[in-house]
């Protein structure tokens, strides 16, 4: 319905309307009926919302929760929670041979019953209602009750138990010195986990973690790069120890996740790029997941997608945290407005948007 007429990198993109589309509406009209549109690239949240406040934005495509809760007791009606969206937060570790880490860290990440511990001890429940302000639910796995397609059922959330994650720890031959964890060489229990500065609800989830895991004697030491400093360590240096960040899905399908699951994938997060799968249950998921891509026949993709959910479930390469809800601003002065979970949740019908 629109093309580009000018692109000014950083800044903005400006539509223009297509004269030559195709579609029209039920009276006959040729779509779209605006002339144009103009999406700003807004850094600072602060100020996008201010210009929302004033009449210069019409609309905002996600909001953080408290700058949410701000607009919903000046406009409710502008304020738009459309529940469940296609998006989570999770942490993983380092497992790669080639990150820079030392060896008995890279056990520890390696090791299943240390990421299980890690899991049990995280207050999900807490996230969602101090960070998120209720705007999230503790999270199952990789896919969101949102996609209500391909989401297994059958996956419950991990609830916090502290009490299971320090018997998990002795089994595994860690052990408590005064209120220190340290492992079977005695080694002190400590890791860096990083995420993007300037994003509020991360940072805040972070320190959350970071107090869920003393009660293990582990200790988070939190480190706040830029994003781009961030993706450098994730993808060239593998310069980390632990990451906490969201995936964003523009794609329903399995497929728009291949990149995540084969083993031989650069967005393998936890082990990128292996020669050969590193572990049988990651060989599984490779074999599902292109069986899945092999086939039309949506019970057999169904069946094959919600194993490898339940693997990842079992295995916790990502330890996911909470289902985020898809919060949205929308001016009373747009008309045809009806935001949705999924990615771009309010211009997705563009077409037939229009402005008082």
């Amino acid at each position: 319905p629109f093309v580009v007429a000018e692109l000014k990198s950083g800044q903005y993109v400006q539509l223009k309307r297509n004269n030559n589309y195709w579609k029209k509406d039920a009276q006959g009209k040729s779509l779209p009926y605006l002339d144009g549109i103009r999406i700003d690239i807004q850094k600072n949240t602060e100020t996008e919302l201010l210009r929302f406040q004033r009449g210069e934005l019409q609309m905002i495509t996600v909001l953080q929760p408290d700058l949410f809760e701000r607009l919903k007791k000046e406009d409710a009606n502008a304020a738009r929670d459309m529940g469940a969206s296609l998006e989570n937060e999770s942490v993983w570790f380092n497992q790669s041979p080639k990150a820079p880490i030392p060896e008995y860290k890279r056990g520890w990440f390696q090791n299943r019953e240390f990421r299980k511990a890690v899991s049990e001890a995280i207050n999900r429940a807490d996230i969602a209602r101090v960070v998120y302000m209720g705007h999230a639910t503790p999270s199952a796995g990789p896919i969101t009750p949102a996609n209500k397609m391909w989401f297994n059922e059958k996956l419950k959330p991990q609830i916090q138990d502290v009490a299971a994650a320090k018997k998990r720890l002795v089994a595994a031959g860690f052990h408590m010195d005064d209120t220190t964890l340290k492992d079977k060489a005695g080694n002190v229990v400590e890791f860096s986990l990083m995420t993007n500065a300037g994003n509020k609800p991360r940072e805040s989830m972070a320190a959350m973690i970071q107090q869920d895991l003393g009660q293990l004697g582990i200790k988070v030491n939190i480190v706040t790069l830029d994003f781009g400093s961030l993706l450098d360590r994730m993808t060239k240096t593998l310069d980390y120890e632990a990451c906490l960040l969201g995936l964003t899905n523009v794609d329903l399908d399995p497929n728009g996740q291949m990149n995540v699951w084969l083993s031989s994938s650069d967005n393998h997060q936890w082990n990128p790029s292996e020669k050969a799968p590193a572990t049988k249950w990651e060989a599984e998921i490779d074999k599902l997941m292109n069986e899945q891509h092999a086939t039309m026949e949506h019970g057999k993709r169904k069946k094959a997608f919600d194993r490898v959910q339940q693997i990842v479930a079992d295995e916790l390469p990502f330890l996911y945290l909470v289902d985020k809800n898809a919060l949205s601003a929308v001016s009373s002065a747009v008309k045809n407005a009806a935001p949705v979970p999924l990615r771009p949740q309010t211009f997705w019908n563009a077409d037939i948007l229009s402005v008082k």
